[in-house]
């Protein structure tokens, strides 16, 4: 990637988040650690030399709570429960496990690229199903939600791929909107910075992926720093 780095914007139209997080303000306001658990495929549990997102969420938000707060009796804990390759269906069935068990104060959940980049193997609209069911799930237990729509990069745009790519974020909101839960619009975001902000797909993407799937270390912590501030916000402080 060049080392000329690009002049980025977070837009407020699309990183703002639209409800406020009132579990995960209370949570840090009492005592004990606060859990945050991440749901998701390989952006959720990172692949080769880039770090995932949780991982600096977690140090993001910690430095924040210790340096900006000045509470650094705060402790938050981003639980990872990526597993690359995995998509809605698959991660529903993970739900009792990786999430239920550790009644955390918000859960983020990334979802819809695989149903994307393995279109052979997923149906989008069964996953958006699925992605329902999860939601309908996750409140019934009174659950905070985030979710995360699909990473803008080359692989998601190419072939038939665009045209279904569109969709899938399409069904996400939808979902979101519906169960009423946020959504950070990582996709809106990236093109922004793409069409926008003239950041390069070379910049965007992990260069040692031959699949052209998985962002940048750059661009991940980018995407770290705008959810992070996402988060602040609607949590009531200032980012």
């Amino acid at each position: 990637m060049s080392d000329n780095l690009p002049i980025i914007e977070f837009p407020a139209a699309i990183v703002d988040l639209k409800y406020p997080l009132m579990r995960l303000r209370q949570a840090l306001d009492g005592k004990g650690p606060v859990r945050i658990v991440a749901m998701g495929s390989s952006s959720t549990a990172g692949r080769a030399d880039v770090v995932p997102y949780p991982y600096r969420l977690e140090m993001y938000l910690r430095q924040y709570f210790k340096d900006v707060v000045h509470r650094p009796d705060i402790r938050i804990d981003v639980l990872n429960r990526g597993k690359g390759g995995e998509e809605a269906n698959e991660e529903l069935v993970r739900f009792e496990a990786d999430i239920f068990h550790d009644d955390p104060a918000l859960v983020i959940w990334q979802v819809g690229t695989n149903a994307v980049f393995h279109n052979d193997q997923y149906d989008v609209d069964a996953v958006a199903g699925n992605i329902r069911k999860g939601l309908a799930q996750l409140r019934a237990r009174g659950f905070e939600v985030l979710l995360i729509d699909p990473q803008y990069v080359t692989k998601m745009l190419w072939d038939d791929r665009a045209e279904l790519s569109d969709k899938m974020v399409r069904l996400i909101r939808d979902a979101a909107n519906e169960a009423e839960v946020n959504l950070f619009q990582r996709w809106a975001l990236m093109r922004h910075w793409h069409v926008q902000n003239n950041v390069s797909f070379e910049q965007l993407l992990d260069p040692g992926d031959p699949d052209k799937l998985h962002q940048s270390d750059w661009s991940t912590q980018q995407i770290s720093l705008a959810l992070k501030s996402a988060m602040i916000k609607a949590i009531g402080l200032t980012a």
